[in-house]
């Protein structure tokens, strides 16, 4: 008697099920087991965990924050780029929580703040602000220069809104207004720019709406040629990297060798052999791990503070 279409159809269907689970359940798992225990490739595999007195500290592929819990830097160490992973309770508020890998989603456009009219500590900070405020930061940390162009003196974006009649290139030619949107009169006495086009700035009011003028970034008088790199102050896409530039390495090195009472080459050797040239020798830019130049630091040079 032959069997039925229905039954031989799920039969069929059964054997595949049966074959696809004993290749990709059971052999490609193996597979891979066995390829990663391969020197060379095992410590990768086991999460390229680092170790000291036997111990495990962290990860080479995992950044973590060198501050006091708080925010603020812990001089002997080499600091790490900004991190936007970090919980919404904000128990971990230096970021860099592996549980939870998260980006700014801030663009270029990002340049106006809002103000909250209440409480300025729920002011929030659009990305050129937060890029300007970073930037004095290590500039006064470091001991150089944190000016950037677009920013402020006192570390906001330089944006006014200029409002009056537009004309048909939608710009604000005889402007009868002009507010600096980022500088709230609550904290700011006088505006980064007294006059534009004849008419003196006026700072942001809370709850005041300024979105219906032109909205202009100033450049300023600060040099594109700023010595805090772009890494020093905006974070990565994972909020987890744990490399810098050499750029930004090196102007921490004197910090770091004043707080450890080492010489300054000694610091800048460290550097050399924890730097990394691109991938595969074009890919991405030359890097060096934080974590793995702080360990050795440690190691090498422990701190008596």
């Amino acid at each position: 008697m032959r069997m039925s279409t229905w039954i031989r159809q799920h039969l069929a269907a059964l054997r595949a099920l049966l074959v696809l689970t004993v290749i990709t359940g059971i052999a490609y798992p193996l597979v891979v087991f066995a390829i990663a225990q391969l020197p060379g490739l095992h410590d990768r595999a086991e999460g390229s965990l680092l170790r000291q007195d036997g111990k495990v500290v962290g990860s080479s592929l995992i950044g973590q924050a060198y501050t006091d819990g708080k925010g603020a830097a812990l001089n002997q160490y080499f600091q790490t780029r900004p991190s936007n992973a970090a919980p919404s309770d904000g128990s971990i508020p230096d970021g860099y929580d592996a549980t939870n890998s998260s980006f700014g989603n801030q663009g270029p456009e990002s340049i106006v703040d809002t103000i909250d009219p209440d409480d300025p500590k729920k002011d929030k900070q659009a990305l050129l602000s937060t890029v300007c405020a970073r930037s004095l930061a290590v500039g006064s940390l470091e001991g150089v220069d944190g000016g950037r162009p677009f920013c402020t003196a006192g570390g906001v974006g330089a944006v006014l809104s200029v409002l009056g009649e537009r004309d048909a290139k939608g710009t604000v030619p005889n402007p009868v207004r002009v507010v600096s949107v980022n500088e709230d009169c609550r904290v700011t006495g006088t505006p980064f720019l007294a006059f534009y086009r004849g008419v003196a700035v006026d700072c942001a009011k809370p709850g005041e709406d300024y979105s219906a003028g032109q909205i202009v970034p100033v450049a300023g008088s600060a040099s594109v040629d700023t010595p805090v790199p772009s890494d020093a102050v905006t974070a990565s896409a994972s909020g987890l990297d744990p490399d810098i530039s050499p750029a930004y390495a090196a102007i921490q090195i004197l910090r770091i060798a004043k707080t450890r009472g080492i010489d300054q080459d000694r610091v800048r050797d460290l550097v050399a052999a924890h730097t990394h040239g691109r991938v595969l020798g074009f890919a991405g830019e030359p890097r060096v791990n934080v974590v793995e130049l702080n360990l050795a630091l440690d190691r090498e040079y422990p701190y008596r503070g």
